[in-house]
């Protein structure tokens, strides 16, 4: 099975600056962490604040999960960081 994205979850962390999210293949949870540089990359105005960080993710959800899913191989690891 690969990877998916059935959890629209995400929360933010201000101590690591990004976006927890998290994908799954088959039973194991995968971890990500998508660093607010990435984000900056999309929306170059982002502030710092969690409301607009989250808005940022939201935005571009799709395309941080295609960056996700091109980062992710499937083995023993089950924390990735898109930075």
């Amino acid at each position: 099975m690969a990877l998916s994205f059935p959890n629209p979850s995400r929360s933010y962390d201000e101590s690591r600056h990004g976006v927890w999210f998290w994908g799954y293949d088959n039973a194991r949870e995968i971890s990500f962490l998508v660093d607010d540089r990435v984000l900056m990359n999309f929306d170059a105005a982002l502030g710092s604040d969690e409301a607009g960080v989250l808005a940022s993710f939201d935005r571009h959800r799709n395309e941080i999960l295609k960056m996700a899913m091109a980062l992710y191989a499937e083995g023993p690891q089950t924390l990735y960081l898109l930075q």
